[in-house]
């Protein structure tokens, strides 16, 4: 553990959690004990919505905000608009009131959406110091960032009605799913030494941006970069413009260090290693093959990525790992441009449904989340914790037999909260400063 990324106040703490090694009596002091109970933890990871998208009409939760409480979207000068940017889609009107709108009155759910704008700098200037009024201004997409979903008939709808829908949750980075996947798995933004200036962002004296990239001014990684192992795009022949071995400590490791079994499940995988991807799958969307850990021909790779037949057959079996991340292939990912709303919440039902009706039910927790907005709109103001974010708000549901039910948890989460909870169940030391101080999910658990 790199004590230095603790801060000082929180050593104590750790060194606590760690002497003890029991999860339920390293929880902090408003933590219900009973973690133990918990055997399995599988995080289902979608793809590219707001919670206010996704269920702003969702009963009890705060939701999309009534006219008196709408900020209207101006453009980068601050200036209302008249009427939303239009929409370069011919299924939308024209002339949109500058309001929330929605997106299935034009466009059905198993139908898709073009995609948005969702990157690191414009993500900030989107929610414009909390304000979130500038949506419309900094995409590429129009009027549709402010377009949300009617989800009322959708499968997801019926367990968040059923579990617990977190309502305070939001993206633990700015920008898109590349840097959010690594959030999610070491709650850090990984470093490129000597990136090429062409990938580097420009930022004039005030902190404007002026040339937008993929990696900071001073060589963080946070847009979209494949990794330098297999598998990335045949297309990508420029080495240097693929992101070299992260070395940084991740949630992996500490498990594998704890004997903790786990693995990440994904949509495609085993055609990716094969040289022949499916046309939608994403190569960004897989944090593991990032770490030198789990580099092709490693034993890490070997044991702990794999593919989702491998998913439906340790839940068949019951053998789920402690610790399980799916992520689906990209058209069944929810992802604007080349997925639908649809194939996604069948994928998610189907997993969930096998779990609910295998032995494995009765100790595990799933968690359905998002890892970032892509870009559309949401009205609740991020916290405002260090450089990376946390970014816009996004869904997150809880399933479990030991969920509270019929519950919306207003507690506030990002995603390193989802860290902050493995770590507690399995006695882990926290990753950095963001987890360590994140809150566990554990307000939306019974396990006393």
């Amino acid at each position: 553990m790199n004590i230095a990324r603790i801060p000082l106040p929180l050593c104590a703490a750790v060194g606590a959690l760690i002497a003890a090694g029991n999860p339920a009596a390293a929880a902090e002091p408003n933590t219900p004990g009973g973690l133990d109970k918990i055997q399995h933890i599988l995080v289902i990871y979608l793809e590219n919505h707001s919670f206010d998208n996704m269920f702003g009409l969702f009963p009890g939760a705060a939701g999309l905000p009534g006219k008196a409480a709408l900020l209207p979207q101006v453009d980068r000068d601050g200036k209302v608009y008249v009427t939303l940017p239009p929409i370069s889609d011919a299924r939308f009107p024209k002339h949109l009131p500058n309001a929330p709108f929605p997106i299935d009155d034009y466009v059905p759910l198993d139908q898709k959406t073009p995609d948005l704008v969702h990157r690191f700098y414009q993500n900030q200037l989107q929610i414009d110091g909390g304000r979130n009024d500038k949506f419309a201004a900094y995409s590429d997409a129009g009027g549709l960032v402010m377009g949300y979903y009617d989800t009322r008939r959708t499968k997801l709808w019926r367990y968040a009605r059923k579990y617990t829908l977190a309502d305070n949750f939001f993206q633990g980075a700015f920008g898109g799913s590349f840097l959010n996947h690594f959030w999610l798995v070491c709650a850090c933004t990984p470093k490129y030494e000597g990136a090429p200036e062409s990938m580097k962002a420009v930022l004039d004296d005030a902190g404007k941006l002026v040339k937008d990239g993929a990696v900071t001014p001073d060589g963080f990684a946070v847009n979209t970069i494949q990794s330098s192992f297999q598998p990335h795009a045949a297309s990508i022949t420029d080495k240097s413009r693929l992101l070299p071995p992260v070395t940084l400590p991740n949630i992996g490791d500490s498990l594998t260090a704890k004997n903790v079994s786990w693995a990440w499940y994904s949509g495609g995988w085993n055609d990716a290693l094969a040289g022949r991807p499916n046309p939608t799958f994403e190569f960004h969307h897989q944090p593991f093959a990032y770490f030198a850990n789990y580099g092709e021909g490693t034993d890490g790779r070997k044991e702990h990525l794999k593919d989702e037949t491998d998913l439906y057959a340790a839940i068949a079996r019951g053998s789920l790992p402690a610790v399980a991340f799916f992520k689906p292939l990209g058209i069944e990912d929810q992802h604007p441009g080349y997925a639908n709303v649809t194939n996604a919440d069948n994928r998610a039902a189907d997993i969930i449904g096998k779990i609910e009706k295998s032995p494995l039910w009765r100790s595990t927790v799933i968690i359905v989340t998002y890892d970032e907005n892509g870009g559309f709109w949401d009205h609740a103001a991020p916290p405002k914790i260090d450089r990376w974010g946390p970014g816009t708000r996004v869904p997150a549901i809880v399933i479990s037999p030991f969920a509270r039910k019929a519950f919306v948890d207003h507690t506030a989460y990002d995603t390193t909260s989802i860290l902050k909870t493995i770590e507690l169940r399995f006695g882990l030391p926290p990753l950095g400063e963001r987890d360590a101080k994140a809150k566990p999910l554990t307000n939306a658990l019974k396990l006393e």
